[in-house]
Order: structure tokens, then sequence, then C-alpha cells
């Protein structure tokens, strides 16, 4: 990344657009902690942000990533126990230097019934679910469904990929939920008709710099493509 400089208020979603290798990836993986961020400055409710649990934990960061099975999940462990990643060392999990097998369990079975996920029950390994339905659980970690530890920030990346209508119309509409709750959602996807249906502000990426930043209403397609494209750079 270049020069990116970019704000998501609360109550709002803004797109990230571009075609894929542009610098997409890059941007999440640097605000989820995947990757260092090597120069510039992250500031969430006027607080410095470095990428890490500490940080993300006080600062109500949460993150929906790509492919979330591989990226936000254990596949080998149990629904209930992803749904844990969060706040197991807290309470009502963490009771002393123990985790309680009942609270988490209660927890699990709370997120399943609040976002309608599909499984056998809490003990299921999540890498037996259905792709939608592992979007469904990582969610009811990330949006406080189980812990009313609601976010701030929301960072989600492609988060209906190969997914089908149904489930992808119950992502988009907790998406705008969470907007509605006065969370800022920062959605970065390759799917061009989700960002301009779901975001009121659209940055474009193409080679790792913005190039072109423009709101969605009314928004001229032509001048979008042209910057997907690398052609131009200019804010609009």
């Amino acid at each position: 990344m270049h020069g990116l400089s970019l704000d998501v208020q609360p109550g709002e979603i803004v797109g990230v657009a571009g075609v894929s290798g542009n610098g997409q990836r890059e941007l999440v993986a640097a605000l989820t902690g995947a990757l260092p961020i090597a120069a510039g400055r992250v500031f969430v409710d006027g607080q410095p942000y470095r990428s890490n649990r500490r940080a993300m934990t006080a600062l109500k960061v949460r993150s929906l990533p790509e492919e979330p099975l591989a990226n936000a999940c254990v596949g080998k462990l149990s629904v209930g126990e992803n749904l844990a990643l969060r706040n197991f060392d807290r309470a009502p999990l963490r009771r002393g230097l123990r985790l309680s097998g009942a609270a988490m369990r209660a927890q699990a079975l709370g997120g399943i019934a609040a976002f309608k996920v599909k499984t056998p029950g809490p003990a299921a390994p999540i890498e037996t679910l259905s792709g939608g339905n592992v979007q469904r659980a990582v969610l009811a970690r990330e949006l406080g469904a189980i812990n009313d530890d609601v976010p701030r920030l929301l960072i989600v990346a492609n988060p209906c990929f190969g997914l089908d209508f149904q489930a992808t119309a119950e992502i988009h509409a907790r998406l705008r939920a969470a907007r509605d709750g006065g969370a800022g959602v920062l959605l970065v996807s390759e799917d061009l008709d989700e960002l301009l249906a779901l975001a009121s502000r659209l940055v474009v990426l193409a080679h790792g710099e913005a190039a072109l930043e423009c709101a969605t209403a009314g928004a001229n397609l032509a001048a979008i493509g042209r910057a997907m494209a690398g052609e131009m750079r200019e804010a609009a």
C-alpha cells in the first residue's frame, strides 16, 4: 500500500473495490494482525490502534476475513470453542484459572440460535459445517450476539464468496444491522454489485493506491471501471 488514507464513520459502510491483487488482501491482513503495519498510523475512536488481540478487544474491532474457515476458525475445534475464541479469557467463560464448559455451551447455544447456524450441536467440529454456516458462526462471535460486545469497527472481506442466495441475503442483512447499530463497517469485496448495494462510499484500489473515491449514490460506473483498471488516479 502506498499513501492510502481512508476513514470510516460510525453507522457507515465504506466499500473497498478493486481487481484482485491490488492491495485489498494486504490491507485486511494489516488491519487484522495477519501482517505487520510497516508504516503509517491507524486510529479507532481517536485512540491509536495496533492490530493485535488486546487492541481489538479494547477498541471493539472485529473482523470477518475472506475464507473464514481458514482465517477465522480452528477447523478441528468445536463450534462452541470457536465461538469462544474472542472471550475465553473473560467472565463468564473464565472462572478463576478454569474455563467453564457450561458457560461456553450456553454461549454457543445462544449464538447458534441467534444466527440460525445449522449444526448438529455446539460440540460439532466447525469444519463439518457448510460455508454459509461457518460464516454465520463467525458473525455470531464477531457481532457480539453471544456476549453483548457490540463492535465499533467491523472489517469484512469478500463475505459472500461462494455462498448461495439465501446465505448472501442473510449476511448482507447482518452487515446493515451492524451499521444501523452504530458500527463502522469497512467492506472489502471483489463484487462491485455488492459494494454498490451496501456501501455509502467507495474507494477503488489500483496498484496499492487509492485510484478513486466516490459516493455510491449516482456513481459513475465508467469512472469506477477505469479506476479499477488502473487508468486513473483521482478523487471524485
